[in-house]
């Protein structure tokens, strides 16, 4: 599995956990940490025309290569 993990503030995580709500594209682990389908969330994307992540984190920060992003 292939990943990347981006530390956050629990300010950022709140405001991912507001932006994203489809549990296709996110969910909450077991340790607390936010996990996000990238194949989902660029599919919805183009769906939608929304980039919310983007919005909050920047696009510098993500990473499309990756089979998940773990936001802890």
């Amino acid at each position: 599995m292939n990943i990347k993990e981006i530390a956050i503030t629990s300010n950022l995580r709140k405001k991912i956990q507001k932006a994203v709500k489809n549990t296709s594209i996110i969910f909450e682990d077991e340790n607390g940490d936010i996990v996000v389908n990238v194949t989902a969330y660029t599919e919805n994307t183009a769906h939608t025309g929304r980039f919310p992540l983007e919005e909050i984190l920047g696009e510098d920060v993500l990473d499309y290569d990756v089979e998940f992003w773990i936001f802890s």
